[in-house]
Protein backbone atom coordinates (compact mmCIF):
# COMPACT_ATOMS: atom_id res chain seq x y z
CA UNK A 1 0.00 0.00 0.00
CA UNK A 2 1.47 3.33 -0.74
CA UNK A 3 1.80 5.71 2.40
CA UNK A 4 0.36 9.00 0.69
CA UNK A 5 1.45 11.33 3.22
CA UNK A 6 5.07 9.85 2.84
CA UNK A 7 4.53 10.33 -0.92
CA UNK A 8 3.10 14.03 -0.67
CA UNK A 9 5.95 15.21 1.62
CA UNK A 10 8.28 13.69 0.04
CA UNK A 11 7.44 15.61 -3.65
CA UNK A 12 7.34 18.70 -0.96
CA UNK A 13 11.07 18.33 -0.33
CA UNK A 14 11.99 17.71 -4.00
CA UNK A 15 10.54 21.10 -4.72
CA UNK A 16 11.78 23.22 -2.15
CA UNK A 17 15.43 21.60 -3.02
CA UNK A 18 14.94 22.97 -6.34
CA UNK A 19 13.42 26.37 -5.46
CA UNK A 20 14.90 28.53 -3.14
CA UNK A 21 11.86 30.66 -2.36
CA UNK A 22 10.56 27.53 -1.05
CA UNK A 23 13.50 26.78 1.69
CA UNK A 24 12.35 28.27 4.79
CA UNK A 25 14.66 30.52 7.28
CA UNK A 26 15.35 28.46 11.09
CA UNK A 27 16.46 29.90 13.87
CA UNK A 28 16.66 27.59 16.92
CA UNK A 29 16.56 28.38 20.59
CA UNK A 30 18.03 26.64 22.68
CA UNK A 31 17.04 25.71 26.51
CA UNK A 32 19.84 24.20 28.65
CA UNK A 33 17.63 23.71 31.56
CA UNK A 34 16.01 21.10 29.69
CA UNK A 35 17.60 20.31 26.81
CA UNK A 36 15.20 21.40 24.29
CA UNK A 37 15.60 23.17 21.19
CA UNK A 38 12.65 25.28 19.83
CA UNK A 39 12.71 26.25 16.67
CA UNK A 40 11.30 29.53 14.62
CA UNK A 41 10.86 29.42 11.11
CA UNK A 42 9.42 31.67 8.71
CA UNK A 43 9.00 31.97 5.05
CA UNK A 44 11.82 34.33 3.57
CA UNK A 45 8.87 35.97 0.68
CA UNK A 46 6.12 37.10 3.35
CA UNK A 47 7.69 36.83 6.60
CA UNK A 48 5.18 34.38 7.87
CA UNK A 49 6.13 32.04 10.88
CA UNK A 50 5.87 29.08 12.88
CA UNK A 51 7.32 28.71 16.25
CA UNK A 52 7.64 25.11 17.31
CA UNK A 53 8.35 23.46 20.42
CA UNK A 54 8.46 26.67 22.68
CA UNK A 55 9.56 26.81 26.23
CA UNK A 56 7.93 28.29 29.23
CA UNK A 57 10.70 28.44 32.59
CA UNK A 58 9.73 26.50 35.39
CA UNK A 59 11.46 26.43 38.89
CA UNK A 60 10.37 23.03 40.76
CA UNK A 61 11.58 24.41 44.00
CA UNK A 62 9.42 27.20 43.99
CA UNK A 63 6.32 26.53 41.32
CA UNK A 64 7.21 30.02 39.82
CA UNK A 65 7.60 30.60 35.92
CA UNK A 66 9.11 33.11 34.15
CA UNK A 67 9.55 34.07 30.31
CA UNK A 68 13.08 34.82 30.14
CA UNK A 69 13.68 31.95 27.25
CA UNK A 70 10.28 32.74 25.63
CA UNK A 71 11.34 36.63 25.52
CA UNK A 72 14.29 36.10 23.05
CA UNK A 73 11.71 34.15 20.60
CA UNK A 74 9.62 37.19 21.14
CA UNK A 75 12.36 39.81 20.33
CA UNK A 76 13.68 37.47 17.61
CA UNK A 77 10.19 37.50 16.00
CA UNK A 78 10.01 41.43 16.16
CA UNK A 79 13.43 42.45 15.23
CA UNK A 80 13.01 40.35 11.78
CA UNK A 81 9.27 41.58 11.94
CA UNK A 82 7.52 38.18 11.34
CA UNK A 83 3.83 37.58 11.17
CA UNK A 84 3.34 34.43 13.42
CA UNK A 85 0.68 32.35 11.73
CA UNK A 86 1.33 29.16 14.29
CA UNK A 87 2.33 27.99 17.45
CA UNK A 88 3.11 24.35 17.54
CA UNK A 89 3.83 21.24 19.37
CA UNK A 90 4.88 18.51 18.49
CA UNK A 91 3.78 16.63 21.00
CA UNK A 92 2.10 17.01 24.47
CA UNK A 93 6.00 17.18 26.30
CA UNK A 94 7.27 15.60 29.26
CA UNK A 95 10.28 17.81 30.14
CA UNK A 96 9.12 20.80 29.60
CA UNK A 97 6.30 23.38 29.94
CA UNK A 98 5.19 24.95 26.85
CA UNK A 99 5.31 28.76 26.19
CA UNK A 100 2.22 28.61 23.43
CA UNK A 101 -0.22 30.50 25.73
CA UNK A 102 1.89 34.03 26.55
CA UNK A 103 3.65 33.93 23.02
CA UNK A 104 0.23 33.64 21.42
CA UNK A 105 -0.32 36.97 23.84
CA UNK A 106 2.99 38.58 22.70
CA UNK A 107 2.86 37.74 18.71
CA UNK A 108 -0.49 35.95 17.84
CA UNK A 109 -0.53 32.36 16.27
CA UNK A 110 -3.14 29.59 16.41
CA UNK A 111 -1.77 26.94 18.33
CA UNK A 112 -2.01 23.06 17.01
CA UNK A 113 -0.98 19.74 18.00
CA UNK A 114 -1.49 16.14 16.59
CA UNK A 115 -5.26 15.00 16.82
CA UNK A 116 -3.87 12.21 18.84
CA UNK A 117 -3.73 14.35 21.90
CA UNK A 118 -7.52 13.41 22.78
CA UNK A 119 -5.89 9.69 23.53
CA UNK A 120 -2.87 11.50 25.52
CA UNK A 121 -5.35 13.67 27.59
CA UNK A 122 -7.54 10.69 28.23
CA UNK A 123 -5.02 8.52 29.37
CA UNK A 124 -2.80 11.55 31.82
CA UNK A 125 -6.43 12.57 32.55
CA UNK A 126 -6.91 9.58 34.77
CA UNK A 127 -3.64 9.55 36.18
CA UNK A 128 -4.15 12.87 37.60
CA UNK A 129 -7.80 12.29 38.29
CA UNK A 130 -8.66 16.03 36.32
CA UNK A 131 -11.84 15.30 37.26
CA UNK A 132 -14.72 15.78 34.34
CA UNK A 133 -14.26 19.87 34.02
CA UNK A 134 -11.15 18.90 32.14
CA UNK A 135 -11.96 18.52 28.27
CA UNK A 136 -10.40 15.29 26.99
CA UNK A 137 -11.87 16.77 23.64
CA UNK A 138 -8.09 18.47 21.79
CA UNK A 139 -10.37 21.96 22.45
CA UNK A 140 -7.66 23.58 24.77
CA UNK A 141 -5.97 23.88 21.00
CA UNK A 142 -6.97 25.99 17.81
CA UNK A 143 -6.22 22.97 15.40
CA UNK A 144 -5.87 19.17 15.51
CA UNK A 145 -3.87 17.96 12.68
CA UNK A 146 -4.64 14.74 10.81
CA UNK A 147 -1.75 12.20 9.40
CA UNK A 148 -1.21 13.67 5.45
CA UNK A 149 -2.53 16.95 6.46
CA UNK A 150 -1.17 20.01 4.28
CA UNK A 151 -1.32 23.61 5.36
CA UNK A 152 0.87 26.95 4.32
CA UNK A 153 2.98 29.01 6.13
CA UNK A 154 2.93 32.24 3.98
CA UNK A 155 4.05 30.92 0.64
CA UNK A 156 5.70 27.95 2.06
CA UNK A 157 4.16 24.45 1.68
CA UNK A 158 3.97 22.24 4.77
CA UNK A 159 2.52 18.63 6.08
CA UNK A 160 1.37 17.11 9.01
CA UNK A 161 3.13 13.53 9.62
CA UNK A 162 1.48 11.44 12.41
CA UNK A 163 4.79 9.92 13.85
CA UNK A 164 3.76 8.07 17.01
CA UNK A 165 5.66 5.48 19.13
CA UNK A 166 7.19 8.03 22.02
CA UNK A 167 3.76 8.98 22.89
CA UNK A 168 0.84 8.63 20.84
CA UNK A 169 0.32 11.95 19.28
CA UNK A 170 3.56 12.71 17.94
CA UNK A 171 3.91 14.55 14.62
CA UNK A 172 6.68 15.81 12.35
CA UNK A 173 6.15 18.70 10.47
CA UNK A 174 7.35 19.04 7.04
CA UNK A 175 8.16 22.72 6.13
CA UNK A 176 9.63 22.87 2.97
CA UNK A 177 12.82 21.04 3.11
CA UNK A 178 12.85 20.88 7.01
CA UNK A 179 11.47 18.54 9.38
CA UNK A 180 10.73 19.05 12.42
CA UNK A 181 10.51 15.58 14.40
CA UNK A 182 9.48 16.32 18.12
CA UNK A 183 10.78 13.44 20.18
CA UNK A 184 11.28 10.86 17.86
CA UNK A 185 15.01 10.70 16.79
CA UNK A 186 18.07 12.12 18.32
CA UNK A 187 21.41 13.71 16.95
CA UNK A 188 23.07 9.73 15.28
CA UNK A 189 25.54 9.72 18.09
CA UNK A 190 22.54 9.61 20.88
CA UNK A 191 19.93 7.74 19.23
CA UNK A 192 15.91 7.86 19.65
CA UNK A 193 13.61 8.55 22.08
CA UNK A 194 12.61 7.02 25.02
CA UNK A 195 8.51 5.03 24.29
CA UNK A 196 7.79 3.63 28.18
CA UNK A 197 5.75 6.85 29.16
CA UNK A 198 2.15 6.07 29.45
CA UNK A 199 1.10 4.73 25.65
CA UNK A 200 4.63 4.82 24.24
CA UNK A 201 5.45 1.82 21.87
CA UNK A 202 8.90 0.68 20.72
CA UNK A 203 7.43 -1.01 18.50
CA UNK A 204 5.55 1.78 16.69
CA UNK A 205 8.46 4.15 17.17
CA UNK A 206 10.81 1.93 14.93
CA UNK A 207 7.79 2.20 12.75
CA UNK A 208 7.55 6.16 12.63
CA UNK A 209 10.97 6.66 12.33
CA UNK A 210 11.72 4.67 9.51
CA UNK A 211 8.53 6.48 7.92
CA UNK A 212 10.83 9.67 8.43
CA UNK A 213 13.72 8.07 6.86
CA UNK A 214 12.22 7.39 3.60
CA UNK A 215 12.58 10.76 2.87
CA UNK A 216 15.11 12.31 0.62
CA UNK A 217 18.70 11.86 2.24
CA UNK A 218 18.97 15.59 2.38
CA UNK A 219 15.99 16.51 4.27
CA UNK A 220 17.32 18.46 7.09
CA UNK A 221 15.69 17.26 9.95
CA UNK A 222 15.20 19.24 13.12
CA UNK A 223 15.07 17.88 16.59
CA UNK A 224 13.36 18.88 19.87
CA UNK A 225 16.14 17.74 22.38
CA UNK A 226 20.15 17.18 22.36
CA UNK A 227 22.18 15.96 25.35
CA UNK A 228 25.36 15.67 24.43
CA UNK A 229 26.55 12.40 23.51
CA UNK A 230 29.80 11.47 24.99
CA UNK A 231 32.77 12.67 23.22
CA UNK A 232 30.84 15.67 21.71
CA UNK A 233 31.38 19.04 23.72
CA UNK A 234 28.83 21.18 22.04
CA UNK A 235 24.93 20.74 21.52
CA UNK A 236 23.51 19.97 18.69
CA UNK A 237 20.09 19.66 16.64
CA UNK A 238 20.50 19.76 12.80
CA UNK A 239 20.96 16.79 10.96
CA UNK A 240 19.88 14.90 7.77
CA UNK A 241 17.97 11.78 6.74
CA UNK A 242 20.79 10.25 5.49
CA UNK A 243 23.09 11.19 8.73
CA UNK A 244 20.65 9.09 10.40
CA UNK A 245 20.34 6.29 8.10
CA UNK A 246 24.16 5.76 8.15
CA UNK A 247 25.03 6.56 11.31
CA UNK A 248 22.19 6.80 14.26
CA UNK A 249 23.33 4.22 16.69
CA UNK A 250 20.01 2.55 17.33
CA UNK A 251 18.59 2.67 14.16
CA UNK A 252 21.09 2.79 11.64
CA UNK A 253 20.60 0.69 8.41
CA UNK A 254 20.73 -2.95 9.31
CA UNK A 255 19.00 -2.39 13.02
CA UNK A 256 16.11 -4.97 12.69
CA UNK A 257 12.54 -4.00 14.45
CA UNK A 258 13.08 -6.70 16.95
CA UNK A 259 16.63 -5.80 17.76
CA UNK A 260 15.65 -1.97 17.66
CA UNK A 261 12.84 -3.00 20.25
CA UNK A 262 14.14 -5.24 22.36
CA UNK A 263 17.39 -2.50 23.23
CA UNK A 264 14.92 0.43 23.49
CA UNK A 265 12.71 -1.62 26.04
CA UNK A 266 15.82 -2.71 28.06
CA UNK A 267 17.21 1.03 28.03
CA UNK A 268 13.83 2.29 28.68
CA UNK A 269 13.71 -0.10 32.07
CA UNK A 270 17.26 1.44 33.48
CA UNK A 271 15.82 5.39 32.81
CA UNK A 272 14.20 7.79 35.74
CA UNK A 273 10.99 9.84 34.62
CA UNK A 274 12.18 13.54 33.96
CA UNK A 275 12.29 15.69 36.10
CA UNK A 276 9.54 18.24 35.46
CA UNK A 277 7.24 15.26 34.10
CA UNK A 278 4.75 16.04 36.66
CA UNK A 279 3.58 19.83 35.93
CA UNK A 280 4.64 19.67 32.45
CA UNK A 281 2.09 16.75 31.33
CA UNK A 282 -0.66 18.30 32.88
CA UNK A 283 0.22 21.53 31.62
CA UNK A 284 0.71 20.71 28.13
CA UNK A 285 -2.73 18.57 27.95
CA UNK A 286 -4.26 21.74 28.63
CA UNK A 287 -2.38 23.13 25.80
CA UNK A 288 0.29 25.07 27.77
CA UNK A 289 -2.56 26.59 30.42
CA UNK A 290 -2.52 26.57 33.84
CA UNK A 291 -5.10 23.77 35.66
CA UNK A 292 -8.37 25.80 36.62
CA UNK A 293 -7.69 28.08 39.79
CA UNK A 294 -9.26 26.16 43.36
CA UNK A 295 -11.31 29.05 45.42
CA UNK A 296 -8.35 30.64 46.64
CA UNK A 297 -7.38 31.39 43.24
CA UNK A 298 -4.46 29.18 42.68
CA UNK A 299 -3.60 26.44 40.37
CA UNK A 300 -1.77 23.38 41.49
CA UNK A 301 0.03 20.90 40.15
CA UNK A 302 -0.67 16.93 41.62
CA UNK A 303 1.53 14.66 42.27
CA UNK A 304 0.20 10.95 42.20
CA UNK A 305 1.73 8.26 44.64
CA UNK A 306 3.19 5.38 43.66
CA UNK A 307 1.89 5.83 40.03
CA UNK A 308 4.23 6.41 37.61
Amino acid sequence: MTDSPLATATAQILRAEQQPGQKPVIKTFFDEATFTASHVVHDPQTKTAAIIDSVLDYEASSGRTSHATAEQIVAYVKAEGLSVAWQLETHAHADHLSAAPWLQEQVGGKLGIGAAITHVQKVFGKIFNAGTQFARDGSQFDHLFHDGETFKIGALEAIALHVPGHTPADMAFIIGDAAFIGDTLFMPDYGTARADFPGGDARMLYRSIHRLLKLPCATRLFLCHDYKAPGRDTFAWETTVGAERAHNIHVHEGVTEDSFVQMRTTRDATLSLPTLIMPSVQINIRGGHMPEPEDNGVSYIKIPINTL
